[in-house]
């Protein structure tokens, strides 16, 4: 029997993208951009769950290492594998920062700082709203690419 490639979290064209997110997703993850602190509708979601990528799908963060930090964006102490992300250096702006980008979309995400929870290893992910979509435990289920996280919250 052969087997069968299943496409789980590619990245799509820009022209799909633009018809598909809201045009502030749109101008996050495909223009670098970031929405007003306080505005995203996940900064005050504490729900236990995952956060994937908007543009594919993938896992990126988990509620458990979600924390509130006052910055106005969702902030995360570290993504749920150091490989589902990019690090990048940024100079846009007239400062040094480091830009997060996701790895299968190569969408971003938003930055990393280090005055995050020390006991968590001192990082803030800084991350927009509009760059995520987040899927609550109880529907983790629900997806079949989704289930396996559930060890997460063991």
């Amino acid at each position: 029997m052969k087997e069968v490639f299943i496409p789980e979290y590619l990245a799509k064209s820009k022209e799909t993208l633009k018809k598909v997110l809201t045009d502030m997703q749109y101008h996050v993850t495909q223009e670098n951009g970031t929405e007003p602190p306080h505005s995203g509708e996940y900064c005050d979601e504490f729900r236990r769950g995952i956060y994937v990528d908007v543009t594919t799908g993938e896992p990126l963060f988990q509620s458990g290492d979600k924390f509130e930090s006052g910055c106005g964006w969702p902030s995360f102490s570290k993504p749920i594998s150091p490989d589902v992300i990019r690090i990048l250096e940024d100079d846009s702006l007239g400062m040094q920062r480091t830009e997060v980008r996701s790895r299968s979309g190569d969408c971003h995400l938003g930055h990393v700082f280090e005055d995050g929870p020390e006991e968590s290893g001192g990082l803030r992910y800084c991350i927009n709203s509009a760059s995520l979509k987040f899927i609550p435990y109880e529907d983790l289920d629900k997806e079949r690419r989704y289930s396996n996280l559930k060890v997460l919250f063991e």
